[in-house]
């Protein structure tokens, strides 16, 4: 199995010590956090995962789940080596089953409001990550788990998944930014069927609409998700930023010429970057560039 490093990047030293065996007893026996970030070692250094990992609830974000996804946010918008984000779920069967409803029923509606807008505003913080985003989706993606995948820049499914939006049926809407996210993404009337109805859909169905990007063979989503990333990663890493600023700012301007000003904007400040210079003298000797991110 390909060996994962803490956000970190470093391995704790083994001891001996009773002290040092009794600790690592409640390391193991103490609950994993419902979000991490972990960093891929060597071939894959630029990769990261955030893992979802709450299986008593099937991944349901709660106000600490919530924290710590802001937090992770945080991390990977500040590390200037990290190239893309692979959001996957360690819970066998799920990817995230939405809102912990659970924690819902006690809170006022004035709690209700403050969670809503906050999970509202921590998938506007993902999805404005500069860097390359997919969602690794095995299994179930409702509610709010469908629209923390609607904030990454691309979805993968394994052909187990199921995709769905049922909040209408909770006499609710969908308040992460599934109203806004999903027509933009699919169309205005296939949204509107699937928040008015509530229906969920199959992976199949999740590409046929552009929902996904791909639908593999169950449990191979992963495999797939990593194989977009490693060709990413060897990409200019100032050019895929670039892109990714130029199609998303281009896609809110009010008309075309200003969406190719958005467009000239993030070319011009490549100019005079090194990584261009490389790529240039790379392609002209014939061998693979060596991009330095400068």
């Amino acid at each position: 199995m390909r060996r994962l490093l803490a956000a970190s990047g470093r391995c704790a030293p083994a001891t001996r010590t009773h002290h040092g065996l009794f600790a690592r007893a409640i390391q193991i026996l103490a609950p994993p956090d419902p979000v991490s970030l972990h960093k891929l070692s060597a071939p894959d250094c630029g990769i990261v995962e955030l893992r979802l990992e709450r299986p008593e609830v099937k991944n349901s974000i709660n106000w600490e789940a919530m924290r710590l996804l802001r937090g992770v946010v945080e991390k990977v918008e500040a590390d200037d080596t990290v190239k893309v984000v692979l959001v996957t779920s360690s819970v066998p069967g799920v990817f995230c089953a939405g809102a912990d409803l659970k924690e819902r029923k006690l809170m006022s509606s004035s709690g209700v409001r403050e969670y809503a807008n906050s999970l509202r505003s921590t998938f506007s913080s993902f999805e404005a990550l500069s860097i390359p985003t997919i969602a690794v989706i095995e299994g179930a993606a409702l509610g709010g788990g469908l629209e923390l995948a609607l904030s990454c820049d691309l979805r993968i499914c394994g052909e187990n998944a199921t995709l769905g939006l049922p909040e209408t049926g909770l006499a609710i809407i969908p308040g992460a930014g599934g109203t806004q996210r999903l027509p933009r993404i699919v169309g205005r009337s296939r949204a509107k069927e699937m928040i008015f109805t509530g229906r969920r859909c199959n992976a199949t169905e999740a590409v046929m609409m552009g929902l996904a990007n791909y639908c593999v063979p169950a449990g191979e989503a992963h495999e797939k998700a990593l194989e977009l990333a490693r060709e990413i990663a060897q990409k200019g890493p100032l050019g895929i930023r670039m892109a990714k600023k130029a199609i998303d700012q281009g896609m809110q301007a009010a008309d075309m010429p200003s969406a190719l000003a958005v467009e000239g904007e993030c070319y011009e400040q490549l100019l005079h970057t090194e990584d261009r210079l490389e790529g240039l003298a790379a392609f002209a000797e014939r061998r693979k560039p060596v991009y330095s991110g400068k």
